[in-house]
């Protein structure tokens, strides 16, 4: 499964920009991967990881601005088409394994 957060918050104030770093680095810390600017996906293994990072987001949500998330599986993410633009390939983001005997 894949869990995709879409966030606009204002960055008018100094106040509100230091909001949304605070929010970005969070994300990121939990690791999440940026897609797009303000959307950001994580592959969660399975539901308890799920409703765990769905937790988590609401706890450090910002008081401001729009945030939300979407869940899909492995299979509807792969099936997403490029209109314009590639795939970056220098990061690792699948469900492969590697095992070192």
């Amino acid at each position: 499964m894949r869990i995709l957060v879409f966030f606009d918050l204002p960055t008018n104030t100094v106040k509100e920009r230091k909001t949304y770093t605070k929010f970005r680095k969070f994300l990121i810390n939990e690791g999440f991967i940026m897609m797009q600017e303000s959307v950001y996906v994580k592959l969660a293994l399975n539901n308890s990881i799920t409703n765990s990072e769905k937790e988590k987001i609401i706890k450090n949500k910002p008081e401001k601005g729009i945030v939300q998330i979407l869940i899909i599986t492995e299979k509807q993410f792969n099936g997403m088409e490029y209109i314009t633009g590639e795939k970056k390939t220098d990061i690792l983001d699948d469900t492969e394994r590697l095992m070192i005997l």
